[in-house]
């Protein structure tokens, strides 16, 4: 064979080798199209992003009270026997200010008792924020360092948690709650907390 012809072949197979090159973008775009139309179709909400804690025990925690306010601290022990709201919130949170007319009519529920987190917030301007729009928890534990947030795998604030009686985790809200989200999220999930075992 003749040099001239291993150039031939030697140029064949780089111009082949070019071409797969060419469309590898497109199979990647087509890939991220088949993705996408799977999730879409899957009815799967991509915005929902599931807690490993629901179903579990809520984590060990012990949280010095709020200054400000005449309602003690938090810890673990508080959520036995009641079936309880844990809103995490923060001074600094716009979303939380939003959410707040909502946790005071809440707190009025006799079925639920309502606490709160102060999540990496300065203890002066969660009193300040909670002098000014009322305070509708029972009990505030202040998690200055975010150390608890952690442990109960908060995203960011506002996030609600509702802890059964036994207390376990049985649903978490991600984001400011609202009266679509009460009405078709949190509602339910208080009414079957509430349902007798079996």
């Amino acid at each position: 064979m003749s040099n001239g012809e291993d150039a031939g072949k030697g140029a064949g197979h780089e111009r082949s080798g070019l071409k797969l090159y060419r469309l590898l973008p497109l199979g990647f775009f087509a890939a991220l199209v088949l993705i996408f139309f799977t999730q879409l179709r899957s009815g799967i909400d991509p915005s929902v992003i599931p807690s490993a804690l629901v179903g579990k025990s809520a984590p060990d925690f012990d949280l010095p009270a709020l200054s400000g306010t005449n309602v003690p601290g938090l810890k673990r022990a508080d959520l036995a026997g009641h079936l309880t709201l844990v809103n995490v919130f923060a001074s600094w949170c716009v979303p939380c200010r939003q959410e707040h007319p909502l946790l005071s009519a809440l707190a009025a529920d006799p079925r639920i008792r309502l606490v709160g987190i102060d999540y990496k917030d300065q203890p002066g301007d969660a009193s300040a924020f909670l002098g000014e729009l009322g305070n509708p928890y029972t009990a505030i534990g202040v998690d200055l360092h975010g150390r608890t947030g952690i442990d109960w795998g908060v995203y960011g604030v506002p996030e609600t948690f509702l802890v059964g009686a036994d207390g376990i985790i049985r649903h978490k809200v991600i984001g400011p709650l609202s009266a679509d989200v009460l009405a078709n999220d949190l509602e339910p999930a208080i009414a079957a907390a509430l349902k007798p075992a079996g």
